[in-house]
C-alpha cells in the first residue's frame, strides 16, 4: 500500500493538538469533536490495518523506512506485524471510547484533550516503531503528560499519585535508554534499526547482564512486582479517560516491551532469568488478586485487580513457547478492552453517586440497568467466564505455562480463584445488594451530596457498546485474532528456542 496509513495513524492526534491550541476554551463542543474526530480517524484507520494485514504471509508490513540522521543510525522506520496490528486496534479503540467517556468534562477541558491526544499519540507510534531511537522517543511522548493528567484532573492524592508514578516510569525509562545504548554500541551495526539489532551476535554475558536492565525498565510500566506499587495509586487517582488510557493500553505497551526488545534481541539472556520472571509473576497474580480482595474502593478493586491480570501477561511471555506467548499477547488485547470498561464504568458510577466505596452502594441494578448489565458482563470476563474474551487468553496463557513450569502454573489458577470470589462479590453487594441504594458521603466536603441515580445517557453507552462488542468477538471467536497473534509470534519464540 503506497498511501503511509501508519504515519497518518498517529499524525492525526497529533494534528488535533495543533488544532486544539487555535480553538478558543469556550467552544466546548467544537474542542470535544475535533478530539473525537482525530479519535475515529485513527480507529478508522486501525481496522483498515487489522482487514488488510496479510496473515498467510505474516511478517513486518506496511513498511515505511527513511533515513532520519544517517551519522549515528537513526531511521524514520515503522512498520507492523501480526502483534502490533492488534495492540494498534487496542489503542484506537480505547482512545475513542475515552474521549467519548469525558464528553461531560468541565474544568479545562481543552488542556485535558490536548494532552490526551499528546499521549496517545506516542502510544500510536512506540506500537509501530521499528527503530529503538525512534521507539524511546515515542516511548516518552506516551509517558510524561500523565503527570499532569492526573495531577490537574484527578482525585484524592492525586499530586502524591501523579509524582509517585512519574519517578518509577522515568526509572524505568533511564533502565530502558541504557539497554539501547548497550545494544546499539554492543551490536558493532551502528545503527538503532530493529532488523540489524536482531542479525547481530551478541555476547552471552552481555545478554544476561542486559537483558534484566532492559526487562525490569519496561517490565515498571507492566507493574511487575515488585515494581508496581505505583500503579494502584495512580488508577485510584486519575480521571476517567486517563485511568481508561493507562490501564488499557500503558501498561500493555510496557510488556509490549519487554518482549520486542530484551526477549526478541538477547534470546539467551531471556532463556537465563525467564524462570525468574515467571515467579515474579506468580507473585504478581496471587498478589494482585488478594490486594483486590481485601479493597473497598471501586478504582482499588479494578486497579489490583489490573496487577493480577498483567501477571497472566508476563507468565504467558515467560513460558517461551508459541501457545503461552500467543495467550499472553491476547490477554494484552482482552484485559485492555476489559479494564477499560471496567474504568469507564467506574467512572460512571462515580459521577452519579459521589462515592467510590462498596460498602455505600446497594441495589444500584435496578436504577441504572444498562450500566449495571455492562458492569455484570465486565465482570464475568474478568474472572474468565466463557464466551467472553478473557477465557480464551488466560486458557492458552495457562496452557502453555503448564508445559514450561507446572507447579507454578497450578499455584497461579489459585489467582483465577480468589478474582471470581472478590468479583461475584462485588456484583451482589454493589448491584443486587439489600440496603440503602446509596449512602454517599458528600463531594467536595459540602453538606449535601447530587446525587443522581440516572442511568447511562447514549454518549456514555456509545463508549461501553463500543468496548464490549471486542470483548464478545474476541470471546466468541477467537480464531482470527490467535491466526494475526501466530504469525508473528511463530519467529519470535523460534530464536527464543535457539532456532
Amino acid at each position: 500500500m503506497s498511501f503511509p496509513v501508519l504515519s497518518v495513524m498517529y499524525c492525526l492526534p497529533l494534528a488535533a493538538v495543533l488544532v486544539l491550541f487555535a480553538v478558543p476554551e469556550r467552544l466546548r463542543t467544537t474542542i470535544r469533536l475535533i478530539s473525537l474526530a482525530a479519535s475515529i480517524g485513527s480507529l478508522a484507520l486501525a481496522f483498515v490495518v487489522f482487514f488488510s494485514y496479510d496473515r498467510g504471509a505474516g511478517g513486518l508490513q506496511f513498511v515505511e523506512r527513511a533515513a532520519w540522521i544517517p551519522t549515528f543510525g537513526i531511521s524514520y522506520f515503522v512498520g507492523v506485524n501480526g502483534i502490533n496490528v492488534l495492540l494498534l486496534l487496542l489503542t484506537g479503540v480505547i482512545i475513542t471510547a475515552g474521549v467519548l467517556a469525558s464528553w461531560d468534562l468541565v474544568h479545562r477541558q481543552k488542556e485535558f484533550f490536548i494532552l490526551l491526544l499528546t499521549l496517545t499519540t506516542g502510544v500510536f507510534g512506540v506500537f509501530m516503531s521499528w527503530n529503538l531511537f525512534l521507539f524511546f522517543l515515542f516511548y516518552e511522548i506516551s509517558v510524561l503528560p500523565m503527570y499532569l493528567l492526573i495531577g490537574i484532573w484527578g482525585t484524592g492524592r492525586k499530586e502524591y499519585a501523579a509524582m509517585k508514578l512519574t519517578l518509577y516510569l522515568m526509572a524505568g525509562s533511564a533502565l530502558i535508554l541504557a539497554g539501547i545504548l548497550g545494544l546499539y554500541f554492543a551490536s558493532g551495526a551502528r545503527s538503532f534499526d530493529f532488523d540489524l539489532l536482531a542479525r547481530a551476535s551478541y555476547d552471552p554475558r552481555f545478554q544476561k547482564i542486559f537483558f534484566p536492565i532492559l526487562f525490569v525498565g519496561f517490565g515498571t510500566l507492566a507493574a511487575l512486582w515488585p515494581l508496581h506499587t505505583w500503579s494502584p495509586d495512580g488508577h485510584a487517582s486519575a480521571p476517567t479517560a486517563v485511568s481508561m488510557l493507562h490501564a488499557g493500553v500503558l501498561m500493555k505497551l510496557g510488556a509490549y516491551g519487554c518482549l520486542f526488545v530484551p526477549m526478541a534481541l538477547l534470546p539467551e539472556g531471556a532463556r537465563f532469568w525467564l524462570p525468574t520472571v515467571a515467579l515474579l509473576s506468580t507473585v504478581n497474580i496471587v498478589y494482585g488478586s488478594l490486594g483486590a480482595t481485601a479493597q473497598r474502593d471501586l478504582k482499588y478493586i479494578v486497579a489490583y485487580s489490573s496487577v493480577s491480570h498483567m501477571g497472566i501477561v508476563m507468565l504467558g511471555l515467560s513460558a517461551m513457547n508459541e501457545t503461552a506467548v500467543s495467550g499472553a499477547v491476547l490477554q494484552m488485547f482482552s484485559h485492555g478492552i476489559m479494564t477499560g470498561l471496567f474504568f469507564a464504568l467506574v467512572g460512571m458510577i462515580y459521577g452519579r453517586t459521589h462515592t467510590r466505596m462498596v460498602g455505600e452502594q446497594a441495589g444500584l441494578a435496578a436504577r441504572m440497568p444498562a450500566l449495571a448489565a455492562f458492569f455484570v458482563l465486565t465482570g464475568l470476563t474478568s474472572l474468565g467466564l466463557p464466551g467472553l474474551s478473557g477465557f480464551p487468553a488466560e486458557l492458552a496463557v495457562f496452557l502453555g505455562a503448564y508445559r514450561a513450569y507446572p507447579a507454578v502454573t497450578v499455584i497461579c489458577t489459585a489467582g483465577i480463584v480468589i478474582t471470581a470470589f472478590y468479583i461475584l462479590r462485588l456484583l451482589q453487594r454493589m448491584l443486587f445488594g439489600a440496603g440503602p441504594v446509596v449512602a454517599a458521603a458528600a463531594p467536595h466536603g459540602s453538606a449535601t451530596a447530587a446525587v443522581s441515580l440516572a442511568d447511562g445517557n447514549r454518549v456514555e453507552l456509545a463508549a461501553l457498546s463500543l468496548l464490549m462488542v471486542f470483548i464478545l468477538a474476541v470471546g466468541i471467536y477467537p480464531r482470527p485474532y490467535f491466526q494475526l497473534i501466530e504469525s508473528a509470534v511463530g519467529p519470535l519464540v523460534g530464536r527464543l528456542a535457539g532456532g
